[in-house]
């Protein structure tokens, strides 16, 4: 039984180091000619518009650039703030989202409605807590013509601050970084392997026309993931890439945020209740038993906790987080084992932005 944990580190450790050498990053500047939409869908981000938008300003390389905001039903100072700072830019529109469909979550239906009014080559999916450098949708949109995919999604920095946060948030990138070869997820597309973010989600406008814009997400808490998967189903192409060099987030600012963030969607992260459970004896095998390995005296507890933290210094490494916290790794699993049974607890009851999800 030992040998067979230790060499399932080991292949953990070996996903991990092809990855950290292969992963695809969006780095050359190359002007973008073609028309491209960013559609933004707020509720309640008034803290976000100032910084956000200029942002958006700054974009440089994409000549034909469209900015949709789709206010879905903001009760802050939302719609205030984007007036004054858009200004006069003529690539902003505000649009408000009408009343939510019948049967879909409010961001998913106020993204097809930012949908229905676009009309460009490429189409990207932006969170407003999502902080881009100049020169991030140029690279983007270059490096999803140059790999001739149907959609990436490059994987924002997560910024983490409060302790908590650098517990949690660096196992978003490890937990794909670990488990899934990229470069064979993106030439043999699959939808078990489908790995994306809605933070930062670039797509060619004729394959979302295809599945209907986002007809097929329309009550999917997890609408990104779905999304990408709903590509692939219908034969479409593409992949995660490191986005850490043009784009930074801070998805949640306390515990209390991210037990109500991770809340609302852990229990539908795996795919029903067998799902989870395979999930949290990956996450226990992974992150907690090479410790009690350890303090029994077996010294191959030792190996396959090295080998797991080194994956995770990799993840770190790339995702531009503090590599010191994968040391920490066995703490981050008993968390995330937390949040997962908090999720199933509460699932069904959690309000967020003002609406039980």
């Amino acid at each position: 039984m030992l040998q067979i944990l230790l060499s399932f580190s080991i292949l953990i450790f070996a996903t991990s180091l092809i990855n950290f050498v292969t992963i695809r990053i969006p780095k050359r500047d190359e002007e973008v000619k073609k028309a491209v939409t960013v559609l933004v869908p707020m509720r309640n981000e008034a803290e976000n518009v100032p910084e956000f938008i200029s942002a958006l300003s700054a974009q440089m390389g994409a000549k034909n650039l469209q900015f949709i905001v789709i206010n879905d039903g903001s009760t802050d100072r939302t719609a205030e703030l984007l007036t004054t700072v858009i200004g006069n830019d003529k690539r902003f529109t505000v649009i408000d989202s009408p009343a939510q469909r019948d049967g879909w979550l409010g961001k998913v239906s106020a993204l097809q409605s930012g949908y229905e009014a676009a009309s460009s080559e490429y189409i990207i999916m932006l969170d407003a807590d999502v902080r881009l450098e100049p020169n991030a949708i140029m690279r983007a949109i270059t490096q999803l013509e140059r790999v001739k995919l149907d959609f990436v999604s490059p994987y924002p920095r997560q910024i983490a601050l409060t302790f908590s946060e650098k517990l949690i948030q660096p196992l978003l990138h490890w937990s794909w970084m670990s488990t899934i070869v990229l470069r064979l997820a993106e030439k043999y597309p699959r939808r078990s392997t489908a790995v994306a973010n809605g933070q930062f989600f670039v797509v060619r406008k004729s394959a979302l026309d295809a599945i209907g814009g986002f007809e097929s997400v329309s009550a999917k808490i997890l609408d990104d993931i779905e999304l990408a998967r709903s590509l692939i189903s219908a034969g479409y192409k593409g992949v995660v890439t490191e986005g850490s060099g043009i784009a930074s987030t801070r998805m949640y600012a306390s515990f209390d945020e991210i037990r109500q963030g991770y809340g609302k969607s852990l229990w539908k992260a795996f795919g029903g209740p067998l799902g989870t459970l395979i999930a949290i004896s990956f996450i226990f095998i992974t992150g907690i038993l090479p410790v009690i390995l350890i303090f029994n005296g077996y010294l191959s507890g030792w190996f396959i906790y090295l080998y797991i933290a080194f994956s995770r210094e990799m993840s770190a490494i790339r995702s531009r987080s503090n590599p010191l916290y994968a040391f920490l790794h066995p703490l981050s699993s008993a968390l995330l084992i937390y949040l997962i049974y908090y999720s199933w607890r509460k699932r069904g009851t959690i309000q967020w932005k003002g609406r039980l999800v």
